[in-house]
């Protein structure tokens, strides 16, 4: 943990700021090991105050062990007046990518006098770089989504539907462990494959048809992500053509994907075969984004987005797609850490077209 207030530290110096409110909660959880449903955090270059209700001092007191709890009634905010007294607090920063213009003024008006000053993505910069224990756990959630994939996979059929598909799925994670799925999971069968974020839907498989499964669990507060498509039956010619320019395109990608390379660069290697192969304006997404205590955040591989440099430790998808309405779609995903001399896969699943034959007697 002091690792990372350390890092705040410098990010504090950097701006000129004597404290910074913590009200998002995945970064409020990143600093003090805090999980409850509400609290914020008042973070110093030297110092940790957690301001938390009365339902959640027990839980705090276990889990901000380096933290000043400091109960508070149902308002969080009549309590932190106090708080920068104590500190002699004259310009304090707060999060305005988590905080709303009238959330602001009500802040502003309970303590007074001080010089509130918005600033975005403090934490979530320093969250960008995972360390060893982080890593631990983000690969042992790979795992366990892979494994539970692997269990499903020979019932994805035509005549069930995507939702059931999605729920078999969530009770293999969770039979697993996982706290949870990391984001609705996505089966999009059919037609429906042209949807990037297809939600499973009632809609019932077909033979012949795409069957693209985007899904990842939440294990001890981190994410995994991945997508395999799959057929149902024998795939046509242009099926497999598609199919395989996105796995070309991902390839691509990774084999450029390292340390000292923007986001940027890793899609445009991507992006360069799919355009090639006539299929550019299909893929309308970035190649990928971060992973860690949110499904998605920083660092973006994206034309738009992707100005980072990539730095060991760093954990991404790389996942091109191509998608055409009133066709299908197909999206390979994989998680992908960055090392010294490359990157680390996180995902263990075969990239080979899945076919899933069918009796159709």
């Amino acid at each position: 943990m002091h690792r990372r207030w350390l890092g705040l530290a410098q990010e504090l110096e950097s701006h000129a700021l004597e404290a910074l409110l913590v009200t998002g909660g995945e970064n409020r959880y990143y600093l003090t090991g805090f999980d409850g449903s509400a609290g914020v955090a008042v973070m110093t270059k030297a110092s940790a105050h957690l301001i938390v209700d009365s339902r959640y001092v027990e839980q705090a007191k276990q889990q901000a062990v380096d933290c000043e709890i400091i109960a508070a009634g149902q308002d969080l905010k009549t309590a932190l007046p106090e708080v920068i007294d104590q500190l002699d607090v004259k310009r304090l920063g707060f999060e305005s990518q988590h905080m709303t213009v009238a959330e602001h003024a009500r802040w502003q008006k309970t303590v007074g006098q001080l010089d509130w000053v918005p600033v975005e993505n403090v934490v979530e910069n320093l969250r960008m770089i995972k360390d060893p224990d982080e890593l631990a756990v983000m690969h042992r959630a790979a795992q366990l989504a892979d494994a539970a994939f692997r269990e499903v996979l020979p019932t994805i059929r035509s005549g069930r539907t995507e939702a059931d598909i999605a729920l078999d799925l969530e009770f293999c994670m969770r039979r697993r462990q996982a706290d949870g799925v990391s984001f609705p999971l996505i089966i999009a069968s059919g037609l429906r494959s042209a949807l990037p974020h297809g939600r499973a839907s009632d809609k019932r498989l077909k033979a012949g048809e795409f069957v693209t499964v985007d899904f990842g669990v939440r294990y001890q507060h981190y994410c995994s992500d991945a997508t395999r498509t799959l057929i149902l039956g024998t795939p046509d010619r242009r099926q497999q053509d598609v199919y395989d320019t996105v796995l070309r395109a991902q390839e691509a990608a990774l084999k450029v994907l390292g340390p000292g390379i923007t986001g940027r660069e890793a899609d445009q290697a991507a992006r360069t075969v799919i355009d090639d192969a006539g299929f550019g304006r299909y893929f309308g997404h970035g190649l990928g984004h971060g992973l860690g205590l949110a499904v998605h955040e920083a660092p973006r591989l994206s034309p738009t987005h992707g100005e980072t440099v990539l730095q060991p430790g760093m954990v991404v998808s790389v996942e091109p797609g191509i998608y055409i309405p009133g066709w299908g779609g197909v999206r390979i995903e994989d998680v992908i850490v960055i090392t010294e001399t490359g990157y680390d896969c996180l995902t263990g699943l075969n990239k080979e077209l899945v076919v899933n034959h069918d009796d159709f007697e």
